[in-house]
């Protein structure tokens, strides 16, 4: 049986803010912006929520009908693109939104400013493509596929319509399983300073 999908709206928004936050406050690249665990523990939501509500003005915001899994997404136009990590050119990105991204969630870590700048500066300017921003999966249901069907609605749709797909894999283990989904390594890791590495990964769309 298909795992049934919709688009989230506004009215998801505590309910997507806490799933992401659960899944993702021990993800490596999480663990770097905010290294203190207590301090991560109180702050993270904060970030996620933020992230949340550019997609929900910029992209879109895909989730599994029971609520355990969901993705967040933006179509980026090929040309020149800014902003805080989240490849889409959104307004707060016109007034630097890495700085204020900082600013609005953690302003004395300039790591969540960095981390934006890092991925904007390699994120893929030539050709149009559907970016997965995050993805995330509630901890008690990982392992059932429901990560790879929300990825595959989209990778479908881009197949489709002859469209291409980019991400940054934060762990090996995503990295690994977004290769077997047709994505391709860029051959150059983002490296954080003093921290772990990210996978940029580019998919052409498929016949």
């Amino acid at each position: 049986m298909g795992v049934a999908i919709r688009r989230a709206g506004a009215a998801d928004r505590e309910d997507v803010i806490r799933l992401l936050d659960a899944a993702l406050v021990h993800d490596p690249v999480s663990s770097w912006v905010f290294p203190d665990e207590g301090h991560r523990l109180r702050t993270h939501r904060a970030l996620m929520g933020a992230f949340l509500d550019i997609a929900l003005d910029e992209g879109y915001v895909d989730v599994t009908e029971d609520g355990a899994a969901v993705a967040l997404w933006w179509s980026v136009p090929a040309g020149p693109h800014g902003g805080g990590g989240d490849g889409g050119a959104t307004e707060a990105e016109t007034e630097d939104g890495p700085a204020l991204l900082r600013r609005a969630v953690d302003p004395g870590n300039e790591r969540v400013e960095v981390i934006g700048r890092l991925t904007e500066a390699i994120h893929p300017a030539d050709r149009a493509h559907e970016y997965l921003h995050l993805i995330a999966v509630h901890p008690d249901r990982q392992g059932e596929g429901l990560g790879t069907a929300l990825v595959t609605a989209v990778l479908d749709r881009c197949d489709r319509d002859g469209l291409h797909a980019y991400l940054e894999a934060s762990n090996a283990r995503s990295r690994d399983l977004y290769a077997r989904l047709g994505f391709a390594f860029m051959g150059t890791t983002l490296d954080l300073p003093d921290g772990p590495p990210m996978w940029p990964m580019w998919r052409e769309p498929r016949a």
